[in-house]
């Protein structure tokens, strides 16, 4: 594991203080979900980092308004013809 040393202003550091948990903590859970959102790593990857279970995960993730499916029209429509074919 990299540990690594990162300096906050007192507001952004104040910001991410949870009362359940260390900043270092928040920082790091909303590091995982934002390359999660940017589709940097899998719902599987997030889970395991955060060590939840990938539908923890999802519901995690939607409460805070990152989508588990993020498809256009198109990709849906391509998605339930392969379903339908099954």
């Amino acid at each position: 594991m990299t540990t690594i040393s990162l300096a906050l202003e007192d507001e952004l550091a104040a910001l991410l203080h949870e009362p359940h948990q260390p900043v270092e903590q928040s920082a790091r859970e909303l590091i995982i979900l934002e390359l999660y959102r940017r589709r940097a790593i899998s719902s599987g990857k997030a889970a395991q980092l955060l060590d939840m279970t990938r539908w923890e995960l999802v519901r995690f993730a939607s409460r805070l308004g990152i989508p588990f499916f993020d498809m256009t029209a198109d990709e849906w429509k391509s998605e339930r013809e392969m379903a339908r074919a099954l």
